[in-house]
């Protein structure tokens, strides 16, 4: 398993960033929260790098208190708190907000564009003969 090294991060482990809180309902009673699941994917790649909120938030230009009100989902984070943020912890702010979304997607029972199958593929598997 090759270690990212932009990221610090295992591409086989990255299902556990995008797996949502309560996977094992289908809907939960309660709808998924932006700053709760930016929070959770946040805190993700910063524990599998390995690193602390001090090193982070000094990194962002942040305080530890409100890095940590972002990634226990108390707080929103703006646009360019966020941007700093992935910036200290050398993820692309789009791979962030698409991992986001896919575990949006997953909690309110969607499957998420980047699991589907595409068509060709099940054509090409149903001409091959294999089902």
């Amino acid at each position: 398993m090759a270690m990212e090294t932009r990221t610090g991060v295992n591409r086989k482990k990255n299902v556990d960033i995008i797996r949502p809180r309560d996977l094992g309902a289908s809907k939960s009673s309660e709808p998924a929260l932006l700053r709760r699941e930016l929070g959770d994917v946040l805190r993700a790649y910063r524990q599998r790098q390995g690193r602390t909120l001090r090193e982070v938030s000094s990194d962002a230009r942040v305080s530890l208190g409100y890095l940590s009100e972002v990634e226990r989902g108390q707080k929103e984070a703006s646009s360019e708190l966020l941007l700093s943020i992935c910036q200290a912890l050398n993820v692309p702010l789009g791979h962030v907000l698409r991992l986001v979304a896919d575990r949006i997607d997953l909690s309110e029972g969607r499957v998420p564009p980047s699991f589907r199958v595409p068509d060709t593929v099940q054509e090409a598997l149903a001409e091959a003969g294999v089902n």
